[in-house]
């Protein structure tokens, strides 16, 4: 018997009741059992619960809700059939006001035990939040072939499991890739190769037809075998029923190609309107996945900046310059840094798209040193850093030696945001003012904005 097979055998098997005391920081209720802490997946604080073992550690266990005996005023139904079960989502179960009022919390709790602010001096940006169904345009969705269940799986997988969730439908996907599960699912059981596709990755553009805007959904079949002709020739079949882009990888990203339609680039796009922008981006490319929320976030640090037409300003983990370009029409110039230099190439793309000539793109590591750049001894007076979850402490270390006068953060991990502010506040700047925006609506996921200035 494998030890892993063994483990499972010695959870305990009878429910325990459980008052549940706080959230934690990915969203599951936290409790104590013999005076050992356990996390609860699916409670709320202030409930009482009978939960059932997930997971024993040494020190903490891991349980999931069987019955709510007393439920939080907080508590909600969930829209969607699959929420208890699906890792697609953890706070469906809780009120979306009370979600970012969790957010703003959490945020609040790291940025004040990092750097050690007062609760009381820091002012709260609104919080901004939009859509919370169908909000999702970016996906990588889990493919496998369970005869059991008649075929195909395609969906997000369940929590606490490699299995995928057997879902007809999902209330986050954008409507016009949730309505491609069921198609999905009858396409790849009928392929020859319908053992070797593990994963889809979805990507959704926008464009404008008869000037009303629609969705263009682009599907990437990641394959492990080369895929038979007929096998291809059904892929297209369905694009072209679907209306869809359709596009496979045989091995890492550089192998990704369009299948269909074969003329065409291989691009999608997406919109700026307050700044008349039309972004262009591979369906690989990283882009944020809540379109109303990137607009409202790349409006809100722009306003944040006091942008004025002598400004020049340094954008930081750029991407393909979603903040860089809207940046170029407000102010005298701006560089943009990426460390990927197809980034680069997307982002000199998208300036000649939109005729913007006031910008340059530039490939640095970030996590490198930047002084013996010449566009880093630009007089900048303004920054903006967008970092990766793993934050920016390298580069924050150098750029408080522009001494900017303004610096917008913007982060999607706050601890790491948390990190990074105490370095600014030890050197010559102070936080003035931070908040939460809901990017990944019924997730435990923290988007955030800071904004620093310089102190005189």
């Amino acid at each position: 018997m494998s030890q892993r097979r063994a483990r499972r055998q010695r959870l305990p098997v009878e429910p325990v009741r459980l008052e549940v005391t706080s959230l934690s920081h990915e969203g599951r209720g936290i409790g104590y059992l013999n005076g050992k802490v356990v996390f609860i997946d699916g409670a709320l604080p202030g409930e009482i619960v009978m939960a059932s073992y997930v997971r024993k550690r040494s020190q903490f266990d891991e349980l999931r809700v069987i019955e709510v005996e007393q439920p939080s005023t907080q508590r909600v139904t969930p829209v969607c059939e699959y929420a208890d079960r699906c890792g697609g989502c953890s706070l469906q179960h809780l009120d979306a006001a009370a979600q970012l009022d969790f957010k703003q919390a959490t945020l609040l709790e790291h940025l004040q035990k990092t750097t050690g602010l007062a609760p009381d001096s820091l002012t709260l940006l609104p919080q901004l939040k939009g859509d919370t169904m169908h909000y999702r345009r970016k996906a990588r969705l889990a493919v496998r072939m369970v005869m059991k269940k008649g075929g195909a799986l395609v969906g997000f997988r369940e929590k606490y499991s490699t299995f995928i969730t057997a879902m007809d439908d999902c209330k986050v996907l954008v409507d016009d890739v949730a309505r491609l599960l069921v198609p999905l699912r009858e396409l790849i059981s009928g392929l020859l190769a319908n053992q070797d596709i593990p994963q889809i990755e979805v990507a959704v553009g926008e464009q404008q037809l008869d000037g009303q805007p629609k969705n263009r959904v682009a599907l990437v079949f990641r394959h492990l075998k080369s895929l038979a002709e007929e096998d291809q020739q059904a892929l297209r079949d369905f694009a072209a029923t679907q209306e869809l882009d359709l596009y496979l990888q045989p091995a890492g990203l550089d192998s990704v190609h369009k299948l269909y339609p074969s003329e065409g680039v291989e691009r999608l796009q997406y919109f700026l309107p307050e700044f008349d922008l039309a972004l262009n981006f591979h369906p690989t490319d990283f882009t944020q996945v809540n379109a109303e929320i990137n607009r409202r976030i790349v409006s809100q640090a722009i306003q944040l900046l006091e942008i004025s037409s002598d400004d020049c300003v340094l954008d930081l983990f750029c991407g393909l310059g979603n903040f860089t370009l809207a940046l170029a029409r407000r102010c005298r110039r701006v560089v943009g840094v990426e460390g990927s230099h197809e980034m680069v190439l997307r982002g000199e793309e998208n300036a000649a798209l939109n005729d913007i000539t006031n910008v340059s793109f530039e490939v640095a590591n970030l996590c490198d040193s930047l002084t013996n750049r010449d566009w880093f001894k630009l007089p900048f007076t303004k920054v903006l850093l967008d970092p990766p979850r793993s934050g920016a402490i390298e580069i924050v270390q150098q750029i408080t030696e522009l001494r900017a006068s303004k610096i917008v953060y913007v982060s999607c991990n706050p601890a790491t945001l948390a990190r990074d502010a105490a370095h600014l506040l030890a050197n010559g700047y102070r936080l003035k003012s931070a908040g939460v925006m809901d990017m990944f609506p019924h997730t435990a996921h923290v988007e955030s904005m800071a904004i620093f200035e310089l102190s005189n």
